[in-house]
């Protein structure tokens, strides 16, 4: 029985993988795992910006143009200046996030976004199970995972039932963006957004965690570039208060990943050996790792993806087991993913802080 990765925390470089980790974009001294970067983002497209505020001449009103004079959105004399276009990659208004990598990229209009304004599952999202949960401990239903609010919300509780929903379809190269927070932890339950392989072939097909948040504090949030057939990872991190919301996002080029929180970027990687060779699809999902002491859940208030030229949409295909069947998964292809070492000893170190 196939279980979605994830995994836990990290203090050390697992690969030598040409990427970065900057600072993070709200604590002042923010821990990195690589060379850190001068705020590297490009600036935001401004040809959305606000004509400046038309005066009258000199003497006249200032609060408007005399007549015969021409306004500033270039209309006729006498006439109004043209209202300032929205900006097309500005998330929802009623957003809890409120800066975003589109907005600060100049990302434009996604090719499809979601929101979550009624009481059930939407259809393009499918939860998983019921199924073994990661490294076959506890278990994953798709009752964890509900809709209320204006918020898709996945719960676990202190026997191991969780949940996980993946977004379809999925699409090679891209950008994600989701508004997500989680609660404090209560031991040994992990928070994710990762792109997970359409053909469901891991480790081949490669993982990329661009969230999860392993601590019970939720102050530092890691990611875990999965590659090759050996499950080899690359790996950052960022100090970063994800019990709030925050906008995380993912793009994907044919050259380059990064990530980024709430408009700023936090780890990139440029080795293109260890990007997935196929399309994958974005998943939210709390993972169990056997000593939960009480419940706890993650939200997601939106989810949007953009397409490159270069991108391949995936056709969408449902396994067994997916919301649309109701039957439990099969994958006798899949295999549970072993813990690295650095896993193993974090592992190890968590489970004794927190039974002390």
């Amino acid at each position: 029985m196939a279980v979605l990765a994830a995994t836990l925390a990290l203090s050390a470089v697992t690969t030598a993988g040409a990427s970065t980790a900057s600072a993070a974009p709200t604590a002042p001294a923010a821990a990195v795992t690589r060379t850190v970067a001068d705020d590297p983002a490009p600036p935001r497209d401004d040809s959305g910006a606000a004509a400046p505020a038309p005066t009258g001449p000199a003497g006249g009103d200032p609060t408007g143009p005399a007549a015969g004079t021409a306004t500033p959105g270039g209309g006729p004399a006498g006439g109004t200046a043209k209202a300032t276009p929205a900006d097309p990659a500005a998330p929802p208004a009623s957003s809890h996030c409120t800066e975003t990598a589109a907005q600060e990229l100049g990302w434009g209009a996604p090719a499809r976004e979601s929101g979550f304004d009624g009481t059930t599952v939407p259809p393009d999202w499918h939860p998983y199970g019921p199924e073994p949960g990661h490294n076959k401990k506890g278990t994953r239903t798709p009752e964890a995972v509900t809709v209320a609010d204006g918020a898709m919300t996945i719960s676990a509780d202190a026997d191991g039932n969780t949940g996980a929903v993946s977004w379809h379809p999925g699409q090679k190269y891209g950008r994600w963006e989701a508004c997500v927070k989680s609660d404090e932890g209560r031991g040994g339950i992990n928070a994710l957004l990762l792109l997970w392989p359409v053909a469901e072939d891991f480790p081949v097909g490669g993982e990329v965690d661009w969230m999860e948040i392993m601590d019970d504090s939720r102050q530092k949030t890691s990611f875990f570039l999965h590659y090759g057939p050996g499950n080899d990872q690359d790996y950052g991190s960022v100090e970063h208060d994800s019990t709030q919301w925050s906008a995380y996002a993912l793009e994907w080029t044919p050259e380059k990943i990064t990530a980024y929180v709430n408009g700023k970027e936090w780890y990139s990687n440029t080795d293109t050996d260890q990007f997935p060779p196929r399309p994958m699809n974005m998943t939210m999902q709390l993972d169990y790792f056997g000593n939960a002491g009480g419940p706890t859940a993650m939200h997601m208030d939106w989810a949007r993806q953009w397409a490159l030229p270069q991108s391949t949409v995936a056709t969408l295909s449902l396994p067994p087991g997916s919301a649309a069947t109701g039957q439990p998964r099969d994958f006798p292809d899949r295999k549970p993913r072993e813990l690295s070492e650095p896993e193993q000893q974090a592992q190890t170190a968590m489970l004794a802080r927190e039974h002390r």
